[in-house]
């Protein structure tokens, strides 16, 4: 069954314990987003739920909020499972702002970090455990860890569970949780792998889609640039010229890319942090925080480092390169233009390109705006005078 989307009200209206409504309150949280207004009724009742929504929708605690309550009414463990160690310190923070004036405890496990201290939460009864699939997966064959008591479980981004190959981890660890339970879903996309997931591991969820499947953010102003390889970095440099107020978020296709582009970002002369699989995790955190609070204003990732990147003030996204998964373009944009606010996403697109821009206007079913490229800055190179003995050496835009 699916729900239309109605007047979403007051978080009052839809059956939250009164003590959960005044931290609410207390906490600013007054008209429910959407998918919120849609998901915490049912939620609150128990059933399974499968819920189709965007980024930046308020998915967290549209589980979070049932899930604390119930375990505050009923007993039991909750479990989330999410892609990227990112994105489980995101929904922990998320979490902790509305469950600790109620006395809620989490504990974070996830991988590039030591298991040592995770275990250690982990014996004291977390009411929540916030997880990447792999660590869980490997605490439960160590014996560190049991889904005995484990009530309440939530699926956060499944689709880029199942792309990041997830998918043994995440049956082993639904086929190995007690079988009465209630199990919450979510995802940006509905491909035939999470129907089969919520087939086999759900009892007749209640279907929420608040958007339709592959619609890009609303309120994105979304453009394409058609450049060759060689003239992407020059692009940027006038785009962020352009743009030397905002708040960006850039994506590259690969670790490499990413490190490099930061590299040429700072010559250029602006603050840029970077994000993605060769940085320890401590590097990463160090990153997303000084992004987050400005330090940075530029931040370059990796599709699979970004899934954690909640930050509001994001006003412009550049694809640097397009995903190598073209879903992966709604999750891209949605990074900016939340929380109602409005945004722009910019798209470097190869002459070569063309067919698979034609694929992502399917994908989000609309037409997206070609722009002619502006008159390129000249190549920014490294003074010869900071590095004289590599003078034969410079950077230049026509080579790789």
């Amino acid at each position: 069954m699916t729900q239309k989307v109605i007047n979403t009200g007051s978080f009052r209206d839809l059956g939250i314990g009164d003590n959960f409504l005044s931290v609410l309150t207390k906490m600013g949280f007054e008209t429910p987003t959407p998918i919120q207004h849609q998901v915490i009724p049912g939620a609150l009742q128990g059933k399974d739920i499968v819920g189709i929504a965007q980024t930046g929708t308020g998915k967290t605690l549209a589980f979070g909020i049932p899930m604390i309550q119930r375990i505050a009414l009923y007993k039991g463990q909750g479990l989330i499972l999410v892609p990227t160690r990112e994105l489980a310190i995101q929904v922990e923070e998320s979490l902790k702002q509305i469950g600790t004036p109620l006395g809620l405890r989490c504990v974070v496990v996830i991988g590039g970090t030591s298991k040592i201290p995770q275990v250690r939460e982990l014996r004291r009864n977390p009411h929540i455990v916030i997880a990447t699939p792999g660590r869980l997966v490997d605490l439960m064959n160590q014996g560190e860890y049991s889904l005995k008591r484990v009530n309440y479980i939530a699926l956060d981004e499944a689709d880029r569970m199942l792309d990041v190959g997830f998918l043994p981890q995440i049956k082993r660890i639904l086929q190995t949780a007690p079988k009465e339970r209630q199990t919450m879903l979510f995802s940006a996309t509905m491909p035939k792998t999470i129907a089969a997931l919520a087939s086999a591991f759900m009892k007749l969820p209640l279907r929420i889609e608040i958007a339709p499947q592959g619609t890009s953010a609303e309120n994105v102003e979304q453009e394409i640039f058609v450049v060759v390889k060689n003239e992407k970095t020059r692009l940027l440099d006038s785009l962020l010229q352009q743009y030397n107020d905002d708040v960006v978020l850039i994506f590259s296709r690969t670790k490499h890319g990413a490190k490099h582009i930061a590299r040429d970002i700072r010559n250029m002369g602006h603050t840029a942090t970077e994000i993605h699989s060769n940085r320890s995790q401590s590097q990463r955190q160090a990153a997303l925080e000084g992004f987050t609070n400005g330090k940075f204003r530029i931040m370059v990732a990796t599709d699979i480092a970004a899934r954690g990147i909640d930050v509001k003030s994001i006003s412009l996204v550049i694809n640097f390169d397009l995903p190598d998964n073209l879903d992966d373009y709604v999750h891209r944009i949605g990074r900016t233009g939340r929380a109602g606010r409005c945004g722009k996403a910019i798209s470097f697109v190869a002459p070569t390109e063309k067919y698979d821009v034609k694929k992502i206007e399917q994908l989000i079913r609309k037409t997206l705006t070609l722009v002619d490229l502006p008159i390129l800055p000249i190549a920014r190179e490294k003074p010869r005078y900071v590095a004289p003995n590599r003078s034969n050496h410079g950077r230049h835009f026509d080579k790789k």
